[in-house]
């Protein structure tokens, strides 16, 4: 395979099979096949503009009629568009032809109800820019380099603070280490702790696939109304639990409270450790707020957050308050750097928090996901479903009768809505009851774009006959 790339006024990488002189036969298709391969890798992504095709020719060694040729063909299959005066662009980096594309989701989805996703539409941009300008103003030179490899002190310490005010924390910035969400969390702490660690039957397969990568093993236990069933941890060989005990994701109970007093004592008697992951527990509705468990012991839970739900997961920015114990550990298994996210984010957030624009954010989420969410309960109660989870959160789980959840969803995939079907999240170990069933998130979609999403979701559980 010899590389060939034109200089000219647009510059183009292509792989063409052989050395190709001016007159050599299945020139043109070596071409066409080269672009094509380029544009169905995604190489060369829709609007890229080409080299004039007297350009390439020349880069190439190859007649201009045989690039020209070879633009004009692909721009009949589709994969590119051309006009007079304005040159050959790229159009599509997927196959134009209909009828051999896969049936299922849409790369991107026209109805967006994945769960766990916030309106990143409501990102609160200007405030944001304020707080990054008043940041870096007032950053110290070394604050630019790598410096504490827990992250910066002035966001450890205004989680610390704000923990301790809106989740009942109980920790110190010394405690803290910032890492690039709660999926990296659960792999450091699983590097740590090695062994297997218990998980609910139920939960998200993200955290398991994490524990593997981290070579540690997932063992599950039951869940039923109360939560967690914690009793199970006695007869099992674990180093910890990883539990959801703030809104259980997916099934959206909270841990009863005896409960939660029988999974500390537990970590207390055998040595073990509970990881605590907070999901979406700033989102509740008609409930008291439920306490962070860390709160029961703080020597023995690890406490997970981030903002990743309640601003944009781009961010990637997450936090651990530990044990004192695990920080260098956890520290170490990082890498012993602080890289995993970004120093101006860390900054920025720093002063978010600190002069109140995050829990004014939240409070105005909540009543406008609280809304969305009453729409949505509404707009299926007519339907042969139950809803589940109501009480807090950004998603609630749609109970399907049995033999059912396929069909909804390869009706969902067809109909480009992204949503996630409740067995996915079930451990493959588990000895527990299948259900069926889809995971709905409300918060998703921008607001001009919800009421639209979830009459698509309507249409399709009608169609599938429920």
């Amino acid at each position: 395979m010899v590389s060939w790339a034109n200089s000219g006024a647009r510059d183009l990488h292509l792989e063409l099979r052989e050395v190709l002189t001016p007159g050599a036969r299945g020139a043109k298709e070596a071409v066409i096949a080269a672009l094509r391969e380029a544009a169905r890798s995604g190489r060369l992504p829709p609007g890229t503009m080409l080299p004039a095709s007297r350009t390439l020719a020349a880069d190439l060694g190859l007649a201009r009629n045989t690039v020209a040729d070879a633009y004009a063909e692909l721009v009949a299959e589709g994969w590119f568009a051309s006009r007079q005066g304005a040159g050959t662009w790229v159009l599509n980096t997927a196959r134009p032809d209909t009828r051999t594309r896969p049936r299922g989701p849409a790369v991107t989805p026209v109805h967006n109800l994945m769960p766990g996703s916030p309106d990143v539409s409501e990102f609160p941009r200007s405030q944001w820019i304020t707080c990054t300008r008043r940041a870096i103003t007032a950053a110290p030179n070394e604050a630019l380099r790598m410096s504490d490899p827990r992250g910066r002190l002035e966001l450890r310490s205004a989680l610390a603070d704000y923990l301790a005010r809106a989740r009942g924390v109980r920790t110190s910035a010394d405690s803290i280490v910032i890492c690039a969400g709660v999926r990296q969390g659960v792999e450091l702490l699983s590097r740590v702790l090695g062994g297997p660690m218990a998980v609910e039957a139920y939960g998200l397969h993200l955290f398991r696939d994490a524990i593997t990568a981290a070579g540690g093993s997932t063992v599950p236990i039951g869940v039923d109304a109360a939560g967690a069933v914690v009793d199970e941890l006695e007869d099992l060989d674990v180093t910890g639990v990883l539990l959801t005990p703030a809104h259980h994701n997916p099934l959206g109970m909270p841990l009863h409270p005896s409960r939660r007093s029988s999974v500390v004592d537990w970590a207390r008697r055998t040595g073990r450790f509970v990881l605590d992951d907070d999901y979406d527990g700033e989102f509740r509705f008609d409930r008291q707020p439920v306490g962070a468990l860390q709160a029961l012991d703080p020597g023995r839970v690890c406490y997970l957050g981030s903002v990743s739900k309640s601003l944009s997961p781009a961010l990637r920015l997450g936090w651990l308050a530990l044990p004192q114990e695990l920080v260098d550990p956890v520290v170490e298994a990082a890498g012993g750097q602080q890289f995993s996210v970004d120093v101006i984010n860390q900054l920025t957030f720093a002063d978010f928090v600190a002069h109140g624009y995050y829990d004014r954010h939240i409070r105005r989420m909540r009543g406008r996901y609280r809304r969305r969410r009453d729409a949505l309960v509404e707009a299926l109660a007519p339907f042969d479903v139950d809803t589940v989870g109501l009480a807090a959160g950004l998603n609630l789980l749609v109970t399907l009768p049995d033999g059912t959840e396929a069909e909804v969803m390869r009706r969902a995939g067809e109909a480009g809505i992204a949503l996630i079907g409740l067995s996915i999240l079930r451990h493959p170990g588990a000895e527990i009851d299948e259900r069926d069933g889809i995971v709905v998130g409300y918060a998703a979609p921008p607001e001009h774009a919800f009421d639209a999403a979830v009459s698509a979701l309507c249409k399709v559980l009608e169609a599938a006959g429920l």
